[in-house]
């Protein structure tokens, strides 16, 4: 019998510093190429604008805006530092947008929040024994997920927000939420007037341990930091705790004290939780489904309950594999918060359109609101991403 030995290939210290140069030249290359196809589009539109007497310029951003919103906070600096204050007819077009973009971070966010925590409750009931419950979350994805998202931003705010009592007849429930045609008034926090700087030390260390317990890896140092924050809390509780509960109390017109979302807002943001929570059930319900079969009859081998055996073993793994897709949720809910033009909530795209308007830049505004986008899906891509890296390594080191 004859046996064959290959050979193993070696690469030279100097073929390997060529290869590596080769592909940093393609590299630069395709980048070289794009921009100057990008600079050449640009100013082929600039030449074709001036040709026909307008001009290419973003200087109008610093004009005076002379619009009115019915929410949003601008950005303007309060000697060097930057304060946030009620958007008004005397801001410039720069921070109208800022005051749409605002508004639209605020669905977003408060919609990311919601519908990963909805949206796997959705999923988990979508594989539950309990017919009745299965069924039901069933069907809520399903009819979700087979409508249009702009119907279902319509069907909320006519049909729901709208529908609500009047102010004065609105009552309170779940402690202190008042939902009427003015909107929803949730409880808020207030600011104590006897709070002393020692109380607000000692809330601030709180949560800086309290956030440190999270990020922290040891049990004893997570325990340790747990009980630095409960200590520090106690100690700010004896001092005068430096924040209350304000609670609304309907009026006439609306509400007083609290926190308000206006009737815009409230449709917006429960059509978008509601219709990003039923695909977040389907990608989370995939990731359970896609887990062997005998990690559940393992564990009830061991004797653990079906609760005790998805909490501890199923969705530990489940998160690892569907942080990918919720990035691309989270992405497309994010931009379909533009959808709120259709509502007239005043969000980034519904205020470009007015500021276009109003000085005829149409080119120039949609190019600032694309790149918005394009920057806000580059950042929840990269918060994603590093969290599922973080994920992977701890589980790695296990």
């Amino acid at each position: 019998m004859t046996m064959q030995i290959a050979e193993a290939h070696y690469i030279t210290p100097r073929r390997r510093r060529v290869l590596v140069a080769s592909r940093w030249c393609l590299q630069a290359a395709i980048v070289a190429v794009v921009a100057s196809l990008a600079i050449w589009l640009g100013l082929a539109v600039r030449e074709a604008l001036a040709r026909k007497g307008i001009q290419f310029s973003f200087g109008y951003l610093w004009n005076a805006a002379n619009i009115s919103l019915s929410e949003g906070l601008a950005l303007s600096l309060d000697g060097v530092w930057p304060v946030l204050e009620p958007f008004s007819p005397s801001h410039s077009n720069a921070q109208a947008l800022f005051a749409g973009l605002w508004n639209s971070l605020k669905v977003a966010l408060t919609a990311i929040l919601l519908c990963t925590v909805s949206g796997t409750l959705l999923g988990i009931g979508r594989l539950s024994t309990n017919w009745l419950v299965r069924n039901l979350c069933f069907g809520l994805v399903e009819c979700v997920r087979n409508t249009p998202l702009l119907i279902q931003i319509v069907f909320w705010y006519f049909a729901v927000v709208l529908r609500f009592p009047p102010a004065n007849a609105a009552s309170g429930w779940l402690s202190g939420v008042i939902a009427s045609r003015s909107g929803l008034f949730l409880p808020g926090l207030a600011v104590s007037e006897d709070a002393g700087l020692a109380s607000w030390a000692l809330l601030v260390a709180a949560i800086a341990c309290a956030i440190a317990a999270l990020v922290m890896r040891g049990g004893r140092r997570k325990l340790a930091c747990l009980a630095a924050a409960l200590v520090a809390l106690a100690l700010a509780a004896a001092l005068g705790f430096p924040l209350s509960t304000d609670l609304p109390v309907a009026t006439r017109f609306g509400a007083r004290g609290g926190f308000a979302l206006s009737p815009e807002m409230t449709a917006i943001l429960l059509a978008i939780t509601v219709n990003s929570s039923a695909y977040v059930a389907e990608i989370v319900r995939g990731a359970i489904d896609a887990l062997p079969k005998g990690q559940w009859e393992a564990a009830a081998s061991l004797g653990l309950s079906r609760s005790h055996t998805l909490r501890d073993i199923i969705l530990p793994q489940v998160v690892r594999i569907v942080l990918p897709s919720l990035a691309n949720r989270y992405i497309s809910l994010t931009k379909d918060t533009s959808l709120g033009i259709a509502i007239g909530f005043p969000d980034l795209f519904n205020v470009y359109g007015t500021v276009s308007n109003q000085t005829g830049r149409n080119l120039e505004g949609v190019i600032v609101v694309m790149l918005t986008y394009l920057a806000l899906s580059w950042i929840i891509s990269a918060c994603v991403n590093a969290l599922n890296a973080r994920i992977n390594a701890q589980g790695g080191t296990r």
